[in-house]
């Protein structure tokens, strides 16, 4: 009996021996690669604090977009009425004033005597000659220029271009009486003159045409 003892308890001292040695082991591998197993932990902890710290950003920027939504609408809706609001306040402001304005215009209209309106521009041919009244605006150029037309008009010359009449138009208006022209001045041009405008015209050089171009220009009326 006390041989088979023996055995039992050498096996017995044998495996606390065993993990008495694999705990100095682990304790030696421990201290050994304690760092590197510091190391680990920390780079565990600072991702799962990074990880943590996104999904917690993720969603307060979806709160943060929802609330701008919501408070966009209630602007929206809030500008809207007061826009109506304001439509309407300008509507009854303007009926106010446009019936204000009314009421000014009868007053004054009342108040005011009519005045007489401007004369339009007339053209009297005589056997000789055109006569021309002055209207707002006008002066002799103007007036020059209404006459030798009245005249082209019985009178039709193709050959006359823009810058011919530019020059016709000058040459009367030289040889008429000078000074301020008022409305309801009458010029007369001399048919003769104006024929002698005309002839004058026919003689200027292509040089000559060419500077009148750009004040013929000016004047759609002539082409």
């Amino acid at each position: 009996m006390e041989q088979n003892q023996e055995p039992k308890n050498q096996v017995f001292s044998e495996d606390i021996q065993d993990e008495e040695s694999e705990q100095e082991g682990f304790k030696s591998w421990l201290q050994e690669n304690l760092r590197i197993v510091i190391s680990v932990l920390i780079v565990v902890l600072i991702a799962g604090g990074i990880y943590s710290y996104s999904n917690r950003s993720v969603e307060v920027a979806q709160d943060s977009s929802t609330g701008t939504e919501k408070i966009f609408t209630e602007d929206s809706d809030g500008k809207q009425i007061a826009a109506t609001e304001t439509e309407k306040a300008d509507d009854t402001d303007k009926s106010g004033q446009k019936q204000d304005t009314q009421d000014k215009t009868a007053d004054t209209t009342k108040d005011t005597p009519s005045e007489k309106a401007s004369p339009e521009a007339t053209s009297q041919e005589t056997e000789n000659s055109f006569v021309e009244t002055a209207v707002q605006g006008d002066g002799t150029t103007k007036m020059a220029r209404r006459a030798a037309a009245n005249y082209l008009e019985k009178n039709p010359d193709s050959g006359l271009t823009a810058e011919h009449k530019i020059y016709v138009e000058d040459y009367m208006r030289k040889r008429v009486q000078s000074g301020n022209v008022k409305v309801g001045t009458s010029v007369e041009f001399s048919k003769s003159l104006i024929q002698e405008a005309i002839a004058k015209s026919k003689t200027l050089n292509d040089s000559q045409l060419k500077n009148l171009h750009q004040y013929a220009a000016r004047v759609p009326s002539l082409s």
